[in-house]
C-alpha cells in the first residue's frame, strides 16, 4: 500500500471516530461567517488574522488538504467560491454535508497536494493549507504547485509543525518528556523503531514527516511568494512543547513571481 493510500485510510478512519479535525462547523460558526467574521483555523487554538482572508466576497478560494468541514463552509458562507482539494474521500464528504446542511455551494476534487494538476495557471486569488503538509514526503511541490495556481498576488495561508516536534523520541514523549532524538528531514516509517512504528499502524495513525525549515519557509519563498504574515501557535496547554514553546507555525505568503 502507497503513503498516499494509506494515510487515506487513517484519514477516513478518523472521520468515522470522530476526530476533532473532522468535525463539521456548527450553525453559530456559518452564522457568524455569513455576517463577515470568519474564524478559522491554520494552528491548534489561534484564530487566523482577518486581515490575512481580506473580504471574500466573490474570491476563488483553494481549501488544501483542508477537509472536513470545517474551513470550508465558513468561507462559502462569507461569499467565496470555495474549492475544497484533500486525499480523504471521507473529509470531502464532511464538506458535502456541511454545505447540504446549511445550503452552500462548495465544489469537492480529490487529490495529493503534491499535484494541482486538476486546476488551469492562475485559477485562485487565495489558498488555505492547515496542518497537514506533515503527512506528506516532500513539501517542495506543494508550494511549487500553490504558486502556480495563485492568481498574481494571490496569497496562500499556511500552517505547519516546527520541525523539532518530529525530533523527540516518541515514547519519552508520551510520558511527558521531550528528549531530542531523530534528525531531521524525519519520516515515521524510515526514523521510528519497529515497535512503536507498528503500534502507530495497529492504531491507524496517520503517518507523518518532519520537514526542515528551509523546506517549510524557504520553499515558499524559492517557488516565488513573498512571506507576508507569521504568527506561532501551541497545543493549547495539552503538550509538553507547550511548557517551552508554540510548536507550531503560521504563514502568509503572496504571489509575487514565477
Amino acid at each position: 500500500m502507497s503513503l498516499l493510500e494509506y494515510n487515506r485510510n487513517a484519514w477516513n478512519k478518523l472521520v468515522a471516530k470522530g476526530d476533532r479535525w473532522t468535525q463539521i462547523t456548527s450553525p453559530e460558526m456559518v452564522d457568524k461567517a455569513r455576517n463577515g467574521i470568519v474564524e478559522v483555523l491554520l494552528t491548534p487554538t489561534k484564530w487566523v488574522p482577518q486581515s490575512w482572508l481580506g473580504d471574500l466576497k466573490g474570491k476563488k478560494l483553494l481549501g488544501l488538504a483542508s477537509g472536513g468541514g470545517q474551513q470550508g463552509p465558513l468561507f462559502a458562507a462569507a461569499g467565496a467560491e470555495v474549492t475544497i482539494f484533500d486525499n480523504s474521500d471521507a473529509q470531502l464528504n464532511q464538506d458535502k454535508i456541511a454545505a447540504e446542511q446549511y445550503g452552500l455551494d462548495i465544489k469537492l476534487v480529490q487529490g495529493n497536494m503534491q499535484d494541482l494538476s486538476a486546476f488551469e495557471d492562475e485559477t485562485f486569488d487565495l489558498i488555505f493549507h492547515p496542518c497537514s503538509n506533515c503527512f506528506i514526503d516532500d513539501i517542495k511541490p506543494v508550494w511549487k504547485e500553490s504558486a502556480r495556481v495563485l492568481k498574481s498576488k494571490g496569497a496562500i495561508l499556511s500552517g505547519f509543525c516546527n520541525p523539532i516536534m518530529q525530533s523527540v523520541d516518541p515514547y519519552k514523549y508520551d510520558q511527558g518528556t521531550l528528549e531530542i532524538v531523530h534528525k531531521l528531514p524525519f519520516s515515521d516509517e524510515r526514523d521510528l523503531d519497529k515497535e512503536y512504528l507498528a503500534k502507530l499502524k495497529a492504531e491507524n495513525t496517520p503517518m507523518e514527516f518532519g520537514h526542515t525549515l528551509s523546506d517549510q519557509i524557504g520553499g515558499q519563498i524559492d517557488a516565488g511568494l513573498l512571506l507576508a504574515g507569521f504568527y506561532e501557535d501551541d497545543f493549547g496547554q495539552t503538550s509538553p512543547f507547550d511548557k517551552y514553546m508554540e510548536i507550531f507555525i503560521a504563514t502568509r505568503a503572496v504571489k509575487v513571481q514565477l
